[in-house]
């Protein structure tokens, strides 16, 4: 009997033994263990703490549309699930739940550039309660503040009491992110088409305003010095282009559609020049690097663009001279790619917001 009782308690304690065994084999740890993502070049390993993993990626990297694989403890599920595309211009955040059920950890999921980079968000204003229109300022990498140049002084004596936001450049809500800027091709009456000037297009540009009646297109001076080589523009944009294209004689030209321009220009200056203008802005022979989006389209929606500057042939950067200020940036656009010239179409409007210059 005594026999019997043994053997029950030992059959008995086995089995409690390995159900207790068959439980603890739950994994109770919820870790990512490692990653990888496709679509992006990485500058090293990426690191995961104890609740971040860190991409390091040169800064002109598109990370609109990425996808990180985890992989993470044996059992445990991650959620959102691995392999899901987001927009990493943000960091997101994951959380791994254990095997067991019982234990979670959050990890915040960032890229990380070292690049310097400087960013335009047009959400700030030129405090001037004398000014009719809107003036942008942005704070760049080193703490200044930038002041954009445009067009609206040129038209100022011509739109009267108008509100700001008629001007052909001014600041609009709903941006890609908070306030944007706003590019609007706009008539400029009979007035501006006895100055062979009929349309006013909207523009914004590194540089100022300098109004010149013998040559309206060489108002605009494009360019503030810059002493870094310029990597890669980007940012968003949508557009819509006017129904009717004009040239400056207010002849309408069939079948051709108006388009909009944002690019950026790193020249060499000195031998007169110091900027550029409207009259050669793409075309002058001091330009070293351009960076252009060629292939802007109709959107309603914001889209991504990135731009890199690609050298002009038979041009480079003199060190010498970069280190000691002879070099220029300028960042361009306009509502009517054509309206330095005033060819273009009523209505036409372009936003922007979120510019990222890159550079080494």
């Amino acid at each position: 009997m005594k026999l019997i009782k043994s053997l029950i308690l030992i059959i008995t304690a086995g089995l409690l033994l390995s159900s207790c065994i068959k439980e603890e084999a739950l994994n109770a740890e919820a870790d990512i263990t490692d990653v990888v993502v496709d679509g992006v070049k990485l500058v090293r390993k990426p690191v995961i703490t104890n609740n971040e993993v860190l991409f390091y990626v040169n800064g002109w990297e598109n990370l609109t549309n990425l996808a990180p694989k985890f992989n993470v403890t044996e059992g445990a599920k991650i959620e959102p699930a691995s392999g899901t595309a987001f927009n990493f211009t943000q960091p997101h955040s994951y959380t791994v739940t254990s095997q067991d059920g019982l234990w979670k950890k959050t990890y915040k999921v960032s890229f990380v550039t070292n690049d310097v980079a400087t960013d335009f968000h047009f959400e700030t204003l030129k405090n001037d309660s004398t000014s009719k229109y809107h003036t942008f300022v942005d704070k760049t990498a080193d703490g200044n503040l930038a002041e954009w140049g445009s067009g609206n002084a040129g038209v100022a004596f011509l739109l009267g009491n108008s509100k700001a936001t008629d001007y052909p450049t001014s600041q609009a809500d709903d941006g890609y992110k908070g306030k944007c800027v706003k590019l609007t091709t706009i008539s400029t009456g009979s007035v501006g088409a006895l100055f062979g000037a009929p349309i006013a297009a909207g523009n914004l540009f590194t540089g100022d305003f300098q109004i010149d009646l013998a040559n309206a297109a060489k108002s605009t001076h494009f360019g503030r010095p810059f002493y870094k080589i310029p990597k890669e523009l980007s940012g968003y944009y949508k557009y819509k282009a006017g129904k009717k294209f004009q040239d400056k004689k207010q002849n309408e030209i069939k079948n051709r559609k108006d388009s909009m321009a944002i690019y950026a220009v790193f020249f060499e200056t000195g031998d007169g020049v110091e900027y550029l203008d409207g009259t050669n802005s793409l075309t002058s022979d001091h330009i070293v690097l351009l960076a252009e989006l060629k292939n802007g389209k109709e959107t309603n929606e914001w889209t991504h663009f990135s731009i890199p500057f690609k050298p002009v042939v038979g041009r480079t950067i003199d060190k010498e001279k970069l280190k000691n200020g002879k070099y220029s940036l300028a960042i361009i656009m306009s509502s009517s790619k054509d309206g330095a010239v005033f060819n273009g179409a009523v209505g036409s409007t372009l936003y922007v917001d979120e510019l990222k210059l890159y550079s080494e």
